[in-house]
């Protein structure tokens, strides 16, 4: 049976977000290798890779304040900039994934899409959807877009899987980052010891976690990890086909390939609907 995976490669996981440009060159080689390997074991996978700024773009964007606004001659030129650092990174990913075998085609947001007020109101999916009909893996990016109320805004990669969603029917959405799951504390002030991985998130109990889900290291312009959170709780309320939604660390070898190859692995933290 064919199955739909929309598998994201977080900024936060091929590079280093405290630093401007800083690859992780390491990192992406084998994560190419690892999603090669896993559509190869499992040649009926339909697979729409997703790409974060990181420090690339991220960096760029906060500098120039992007995603609140675009108005002056200063911000449009920070809005190219930007556009050219989430191309700069996009390029790298692409490059790694096609050496790694994988017939990957690149998809470039801000060529259609457009914002109202930051939130997403068009996007063309259709080159999206003949890709995959025709055995090509898509890869898309956290880009910038035009926005009808702010001039320029920014859109996450969440955000276009969001769109993408309820159009396309994936089977599962995958989010790979530098952590576990989602934790109930920062690792970093509160120690291994006091921050775990929560094992299931649903719309209800999202809204009683409050301040435990804390925002993102380094910088992050499209409001870590509880904007990441929020924006799939959206994507399964509105996807039926949708099973989960998993977030799981790209840092642990072997890892990706497990989840894309069995829908049972229990790893990160799975974001779904209702409790099973």
């Amino acid at each position: 049976m064919t199955e739909l995976i929309f598998l994201k490669l977080g900024g936060s996981l091929l590079t280093d977000k405290a630093r401007p440009r800083a690859l992780r060159a390491e990192v992406l080689s084998r994560l190419a290798g690892e999603i090669s390997a896993a559509l190869a074991f499992c040649p009926g996978l339909q697979l729409l890779i997703g790409q974060g700024g990181g420090s690339f773009a991220h960096t760029v964007a906060d500098q120039y304040g992007t995603r609140k606004g675009v108005s002056s001659p200063e911000d449009w030129r920070g809005y190219a900039a930007t556009a050219r650092a989430a191309a700069e990174l996009n390029r790298i990913v692409l490059e790694s994934l096609a050496d790694a075998g994988i017939p990957v085609l690149p998809v470039q947001p801000s060529a259609s899409a457009l914002c109202r007020d930051g939130e997403l109101s068009l996007l063309e999916e259709r080159p999206i959807r003949t890709a995959l009909a025709n055995g090509l893996v898509p890869l898309v990016y956290g880009d910038v877009a035009l926005d009808e109320v702010r001039g320029g805004t920014i859109v996450s990669t969440e955000q276009i899987f969001r769109w993408l969603a309820p159009r396309l029917c994936p089977d599962r959405v995958l989010l790979v980052g530098e952590v576990a799951g989602v934790l109930t504390a920062d690792p970093v002030s509160a120690g291994q010891l006091g921050s775990q991985v929560i094992p299931e998130i649903t719309p209800a109990s999202f809204e009683r976690l409050g301040q435990a889900l804390g925002g993102a290291r380094g910088v992050d312009v499209t409001g870590g990890m509880i904007a990441k959170v929020s924006e799939m709780i959206a994507l399964v309320e509105a996807t039926p086909s949708l099973n989960v939604a998993q977030i799981i660390s790209g840092l642990i070898p072997g890892l990706v390939r497990a989840c894309m190859e069995n829908p049972d692995v229990q790893a990160g933290t799975r974001i779904v609907r209702k409790s099973e």
